[in-house]
């Protein structure tokens, strides 16, 4: 599997950054007895469909993921529905779709139109109490509700990995040799835990710390993790902020109590020093970490 950092800036689209959007690839059967490259997206918010243009062509995108319906994670799905409707090189098919319930709805709210419906589009299948678990090609995803402000999921993924069974499992950076991670920065290395055809990804999307979150992540190869409030700043605030973002300090905890392989930090405030991050999950995690920027990539 292949992560591409397309949008990650928390909250909003930031100077440096669209908001969080996240491309996972990876081969697998194309239906006629070969194989294509399959590509799935994790949230589209502001500002990044069209940064996705620059990693895939439009029209072989197989699938959008949506964590949750904040705008910070969904606006720029109206973007797509006018590629899908309306772009000469469309696909010609609907486009799958993973949300939360009223994702339909939410797309007319953004949209501001009174179309009927969005089905030529999309093919909608929203995430319920008996509906948690998920194929796409090569993919194998299940949902996990976070503890958010409103409905909220994490994913984890399970895929083909990267690199040929006889070598051991890890996390390659492609480019971007000046983000290292962990001492050396020539990659993540982690643990044997599952055959080596296959990896692990996951994806906290918006949330708290919370078991079934670390139930999500518990030994993943990869996990890609927001943390959208410093403790530093919680400690200053009036009224009770839990349920809303992990801090630097509980991502750390998650990673920790997961005993993940390695771990990527997103979703940080366009106002928050990224130093500043990386210092509160050193708190409680000391395995390979990086910061996220938009177009890092990793093999995993």
């Amino acid at each position: 599997m292949k992560l591409t950092i397309v949008g990650c800036t928390g909250s909003m689209s930031g100077p440096k950054s669209a908001a969080s959007c996240y491309l996972l690839q990876a081969m697998g059967p194309d239906g006629n007895g070969g194989e294509r490259m399959w590509n799935i997206v994790f949230d589209l918010g502001p500002g990044s469909y069209g940064q996705l243009w620059n990693y895939i062509d439009p029209s072989k995108l197989d699938a959008v993921i949506f964590s949750h319906l904040h705008a910070d994670h969904c606006a720029d799905l109206i973007s797509l529905q006018v590629y899908q409707k309306w772009a000469p090189g469309r696909p010609g098919r609907p486009v799958t779709m993973i949300a939360p319930k009223g994702i339909e709805q939410r797309i007319r709210e953004i949209d501001g139109d009174h179309q009927a419906s969005y089905q030529e589009e999309f093919d909608f299948w929203e995430i319920a109490d008996d509906r948690r678990h998920f194929e796409i090609g090569p993919f194998k995803l299940e949902a996990f509700q976070g503890w958010h402000t409103i409905e909220s999921y994490g994913f984890r993924v399970t895929g083909p990995a990267s690199h040929p069974a006889s070598q051991s499992r890890g996390v390659t950076i492609l480019g971007h040799e000046k983000y290292p991670v962990a001492s050396d920065g020539g990659g993540i290395l982690l643990d044997d835990t599952l055959p080596n055809d296959t990896s692990t990804f996951a994806y906290t999307g918006d949330t708290d710390y919370c078991e079934e979150i670390v139930k999500m992540a518990t030994g993943v190869d990869l996990l890609l993790a927001e943390a959208g409030f410093l403790k530093a700043e919680t400690d200053k605030i009036e009224g009770d902020v839990s349920g809303v973002h992990m801090t630097g300090v509980s991502t750390g905890r998650l990673a920790k109590e997961a005993q993940v392989g390695g771990m990527i930090i997103t979703h940080i405030q366009p106002w928050t020093p990224r130093g500043a991050v990386w210092d509160e999950v050193r708190e409680n995690w000391h395995g390979p970490l990086i910061i996220a920027d938009t177009g890092l990539r990793f093999t995993v």
